[in-house]
């Protein structure tokens, strides 16, 4: 399968938000109570404009979109580094295997490294044991010394 990797763009917002409701079925399926509000519409309001939350990468075979991932850039106190905070990576389920992941988060890894960044992050449902597998086969290691967490306001 031939694809290429680029910026998210607005055009892209139905087609990312259509993944993105495949992706909460999916967490769905395994247990977890993904309920998102993630549509085209706060895609486009918080993924553009001067401010924005956050930028994109899709996977795009240029008639259609087989993946995509999420994300925004941090520091790292302890490095005193820029990190790369993956918010969201999803390929569509037929198209997995195939190495859009692999090649999403490649990219991700690159923008980093050209950032001086330190270090890409993300978290993971515990019961995602494909998605376990998937990253530690790219070489990623699980941080057991700390915990995620998060104060809703």
């Amino acid at each position: 399968m031939r694809f290429s990797i680029r910026q998210a763009a607005r055009e892209d917002a139905e087609s990312v938000a259509g993944l993105g409701t495949e992706f909460e079925s999916d967490l769905r399926s395994l247990g977890l109570p993904a309920e998102s509000s993630f549509n085209a519409e706060a895609y486009l309001r918080d993924g553009f404009g001067p401010n924005p939350a956050f930028s994109g990468l899709v996977a795009d075979t240029g008639t259609e979109l087989l993946g995509y991932l999420l994300y925004h850039l941090g520091y790292d106190i302890d490095d005193a580094a820029r990190i790369l905070y993956v918010c969201d990576l999803y390929v569509r389920r037929d198209s997995r295997r195939q190495g859009v992941g692999r090649a999403l988060m490649e990219e991700a890894v690159n923008m980093c490294r050209e950032l001086g960044g330190s270090q890409v992050c993300w978290s993971v449902y515990k019961s995602n044991a494909l998605a376990f597998r998937f990253y530690e086969g790219l070489g990623a290691s699980y941080t057991k010394d700390e915990r995620l967490m998060n104060l809703r306001v």
